[in-house]
């Protein structure tokens, strides 16, 4: 090959490339990187290559080799901004885009990569804008106003989300996600019938929808409607068992009904994986405090104190249990803890929702 014509050579590959010819096509441009390791071009033609072929790590390195000789190399940036995104390198990935936006104000593209790309690094409120414009350009895509929604709940733009809702309904009324992003926003903005209601729309169109039943049996829950949430805390077990809050959820709706005997059956194959969730430990504690065991009520009372020191009720349940013994000196100690602390609303859904043990069907 040293005795090519590397005008002639550098054809041959290029007309490989087109052809699909990647094997080829690399053999031939690795050797002219061995033969001239500062031929640009051919480091950019080796990373274009090894991004056809998803090893984009491999890409990656070419492409830096590449802009370390000839940064204004044409199209390089724009696939190094690729590859790096597919990587989930999304601040290089924004480094690469936005240097090339700079150069083609507005370009359609580039808006959307921008706009994933923030949103793959969870900057939602950045992410909106470029969404939003993108949106404007494609009125037909659903995929990138689902995107555009779930920025918008992660920001908490609520009224933008039900916005971008509105306009997802019309493209495809069907969406069940949709709705319950809709539901999300509703219950964050205090209008808890409006967001049952997006709640049960979703489970009609998309019934095993993970997550769909848990979230309308919180709704109810926050509500004191215990028996309806404990039915919508099973539907959601019958999709995915191993949600483990829809478990404590659940067992704590039988709890608030004093089935005590149905809480255990739910809360006994979690202990042994020793839960840090207070309210796992302060049903535990009612169950024993209702069965006799005071020892154990008094631990898991004391547990759910240490995982959650502001929550005055595993101080009532213990001076409830106090009385029962008639140790009066500590059931006043109890009640002047429980006094001291104030009553707070529940976690919200978004909260729950987003809570670190993502249930995997």
């Amino acid at each position: 090959m040293g005795q090519q014509n590397p005008a002639t050579t550098r054809s041959q590959a290029m007309t490989l490339e087109q052809q699909g010819q990647n094997e080829d096509a690399e053999h031939i441009w690795s050797e002219i990187v061995k033969a001239d390791p500062s031929n640009a071009e051919a480091l950019a033609h080796l990373g274009l290559l090894a991004a056809r072929q998803e090893h984009y790590d491999a890409a990656i390195d070419f492409y830096r080799r590449a802009l370390a000789i000839n940064p204004n190399l044409l199209g390089l940036q724009m696939n190094m901004g690729l590859a790096s995104f597919k990587a989930a390198q999304f601040p290089d990935a924004i480094k690469f885009f936005s240097a090339e936006i700079r150069k083609h104000p507005g370009d359609p593209r580039l808006t959307i990569l921008l706009g994933m790309a923030h949103y793959g690094m969870k900057d939602y409120l950045v992410a909106i804008p470029y969404l939003q414009r993108a949106a404007k350009r494609d009125p037909q895509n659903v995929t990138l106003r689902m995107t555009l929604a779930r920025s918008c709940l992660q920001s908490r733009q609520f009224q933008s989300l039900l916005d971008t809702h509105k306009e997802i309904k019309e493209l495809n009324a069907d969406s069940a996600e949709a709705d319950m992003l809709a539901g999300e926003a509703l219950a964050e903005m205090g209008d808890r019938a409006a967001a049952e209601q997006e709640f049960r729309e979703a489970i009609l169109k998309d019934p095993r929808m993970p997550q769909l039943h848990f979230g309308l049996g919180y709704l109810l829950w926050s509500e004191s409607k215990w028996s309806e949430s404990a039915a919508q805390f099973e539907s959601e077990l019958q999709i995915n068992p191993k949600f483990i809050n829809a478990q404590i959820y659940l067992a704590d709706s039988w709890v608030r009904q004093n089935e005590f005997a149905k809480a255990l059956a739910v809360l006994s194959p979690l202990i042994p994986s020793a839960r840090s969730e207070a309210l796992f430990h302060r049903d535990l504690g009612i169950i024993y405090a209702n069965s006799g065991r005071a020892a154990d009520a008094i631990r898991e009372f004391a547990t759910s104190i240490e995982a959650d020191p502001e929550d005055p009720e595993p101080h009532i349940q213990l001076a409830k249990l106090y009385q029962t013994t008639n140790q009066r000196s500590a059931v006043d100690g109890e009640l002047q803890k429980a006094k001291g602390l104030a009553s707070r609303s529940n976690p919200s859904l978004e909260e729950v929702l987003s809570s670190t043990e993502t249930p995997v069907p």
